[in-house]
């Protein structure tokens, strides 16, 4: 018996949908080989998928002050794992092992940051992530003392709780729908990619 992909309406072809998220979710296929199951979640509320992958656009694809794409996928795991979303851990996991070229990386901070092999710009990085996806989230003088020491700016800092905050939402959302990671996700990072 195969589980649903939402608990919500998905479409059942992409032709029904608005040609911009139809173009969308057919250069992201084409790009990583599959439609992840996010994509096909969102679809069925146009507005709500347009608004949520512009602000993931503009969170994740931006050239950050010092931030690299790995460390931005970490967060997005630290504050996922912490959440308990499985979509978004394994999703971004995937990406985390590719970006950081480390097979091992997304499973040790998923699990516990603390005590994965992390230097300490990385440590600070996500339990700041961690301070604004599940507590409070301010930025006191403390806490930019900290993220300054470890060669964070201000616009790193402004990323690092936006994207923690960001997914936040996302982890609701997967969650809400039941949505699962599609099986191609995790072997990504782990064997090679077939040519």
């Amino acid at each position: 018996m195969t589980t649903p992909l939402s608990r919500f309406p998905v479409p059942e072809s992409l032709d029904e949908l608005p040609a911009d998220i139809r173009d969308a979710i057919l250069a992201v296929q084409e790009k990583a080989g599959f439609v992840p199951n996010v994509f096909l979640m969102l679809a069925h509320r146009p507005a709500e998928f347009r608004a949520f992958f512009a602000y993931h656009d503009a969170l994740m694809e931006r050239e950050s002050d010092t931030l690299t794409k790995a460390e931005k996928e970490m967060i997005v795991v630290a504050t996922s794992a912490r959440n308990r979303c499985l979509y978004c851990v394994v999703a971004h996991g995937a990406l985390v092992r590719i970006y950081s070229k480390d097979p091992l990386l997304a499973d040790q901070v998923a699990v516990n940051h603390r005590t994965a092999p992390l230097g300490e710009r990385h440590r600070v990085m996500l339990d700041f992530a961690l301070h604004c996806g599940l507590e409070v989230g301010e930025l006191t003088d403390d806490w930019e003392a900290r993220l300054t020491a470890v060669g964070f700016t201000r616009d790193d800092i402004w990323d690092i709780g936006a994207i923690a905050a960001f997914f936040g939402l996302s982890n609701r959302l997967v969650t809400l729908t039941a949505t699962s990671p599609n099986d191609e996700f995790y072997l990504m990072g782990r064997v090679p990619r077939e040519g």
